[in-house]
This record gives structure tokens, sequence and C-alpha cells, in this order.
């Protein structure tokens, strides 16, 4: 793959919008199509938003009316927001794009760039992102003084965690010693180009994931590279490995077409019906 360039939007007190970070993209998106700009990834921290994905249920929302911003990526509802480094890869693909295969090669850059902090992470089957494992489930405390074996977030479908305080809150997963997302990756191709991509949690306030179901997900909770290592860690720390990492696997990997099987019945030229628009979940 050709060179990946990096382009810094703004942090901290230069945070930039999320609406104008998404044009931004658009332009990019446009540029690389149109090969009059590289592979571009753009690295960005935004103030508070919430924005939802196109499998995001009314269930998972804000029950205080809060505002999202729906957007055209896979996944479901998620925050961003201040201590929250927030990366955009626009990469041209080859087609048909394996979309699965992008996702992988960002969740690596992810991990290694968590383990070179010292956190081990990984990946969750059927959960895409980059997960700090919890302890066995009968090894962890009992929620409210019951069993797991109760946990009314697996038992009762009509069951809301955003209802029921701090017991369930995703942003105290890492005390119930559940399973916790520490960065979530949601995507779009459009005509062989990625857009959207991944955040990485450094130092947020987390108590933001629980005004929603993150990733549509009630059994697991959030986490923070800075909850996982116990003290402060800033994005200006993190950037430069994360770079590092999405560089090392980006530009060194060998994307190939999505391999696409054809009835054996079917004449040898026929259309492999690839989607030129496609998304990936978080």
């Amino acid at each position: 793959m050709a060179e990946l360039r990096f382009v810094r939007l703004g942090f901290g007190e230069e945070a930039v919008d999320y609406q104008e970070a998404w044009q931004k993209q658009r332009e990019v998106h446009a540029a690389r199509f149109e090969d009059t700009v590289p592979d571009t990834c753009l690295l960005v921290e935004h103030p508070p938003v919430y924005t939802a994905g196109r499998r995001t249920a009314d269930s998972e929302r804000p029950l205080d009316g809060t505002p999202v911003i729906d957007v055209d990526r896979g996944g479901k509802i998620t925050w961003h927001g201040p201590g929250q480094l927030v990366g955009y890869p626009i990469q041209k693909l080859p087609r048909p794009v394996d979309v699965v295969a992008h996702v992988r090669r960002l969740e690596e850059a992810l991990i290694r760039t968590a383990a070179e902090f010292g956190v081990e992470t990984t990946r969750v089957e059927g959960r895409s992102g980059v997960w700090v494992l919890g302890d066995p489930v009968e090894e962890r405390p009992a929620i409210g003084e019951l069993s797991l074996d109760f946990d009314p977030r697996l038992q009762d479908e009509e069951f809301d965690a955003r209802l029921n305080g701090p017991e369930y809150a995703p942003s105290n997963a890492g005390q119930r010693r559940e399973d916790r997302k520490l960065a979530a990756i949601g995507i779009r191709v459009a005509k062989g180009v990625t857009m959207h991509g991944f955040s990485f949690n450094v130092n947020p306030d987390n108590t933001w994931f629980d005004r929603i179901v993150p990733c549509g997900i009630r059994d697991a909770g959030v986490t923070s590279l800075a909850y996982e290592l116990g003290r402060d860690i800033t994005i200006a720390e993190v950037l430069p490995v994360v770079e590092k990492h999405l560089r090392d696997i980006l530009e060194n990997a060998a994307p190939a077409p999505r391999v696409v099987e054809r009835p054996a019945s079917g004449p040898a030229d026929a259309p492999d019906g690839a989607p030129t628009d496609a998304v990936a979940t978080a």
C-alpha cells in the first residue's frame, strides 16, 4: 500500500466540531477517489457529541433527549468527546472491498498501541473493536448482591441499565470486572474508499456513555487507557504511538479484494454483485 499521510485536525482547546470533521472527511474522500491526494488518516478530538450508526435502535439513544447526530457509518450509537482520540483513515482499497479485513487492521494497530503502554487487549468474537477482558463470570463480584446468573441485563428484555444507576452503568464495567471496550470501530466504504474509523479512549469522562447503550451492547461496558493504567495519560502521549502502529500496519499491508464465491451453475463471467457502498460495525 502507498504511503499513509496523517493530518492532525485539532485537539484540546482546538478540538473540532463533529460536523466540521465529517465534512472534511467527505472532501478528502472525494479527492482520494480522484487520486488527487494519497491515503490519508485524519486524527482529531471532538467536543462532546453522540453519533448513531445505521443500526441504532431507539431504545439505545439518550433518554433525556440529548441530541444525536445520525451518520452513514456502520455500527450503533457511541459518544465522542474530550480525552478520546478519533481517527478517520481514508484509503482506497481493491474492489470488491474486504471490509472485515480493513476493520481487523485497525484493531491490530490499536491493540499494539495499548500494548506499548502496558495494557493487554484483544478482540471479542462477534464484537469488533478493542477489548480489555474481564474476569470469568464465576469470579466477578455480584451485582446488587445477586448472583450474576440473575443479571437482569441478560434475563429481562425490558431492563434498562440507563434507569438503574451506577451498579449497571457502562462506565463502571471495570469495577464489575466485566469485559470493557477500549476502542470502537465503525466505518463506511463508498466507491472503494473508506470513511469514518475508530475512537480510542485515552482519558475521557466515561460517564457520558451511561446515557446510552454503547454500541448496542448491554452486558459489557467501556474503559480507558487511563483507567486501566491507574494514572493520568494524555492524547499528546498516545498520538505518536497510534500513528506509528497505523503506519506500520496500513503501509505494510497488502489488501486483497474480497473473495466472491460464484454459483457453481452460473456463467463464468457472472457479475459478483459486490456493493459499491458498505458499512462495518463496531
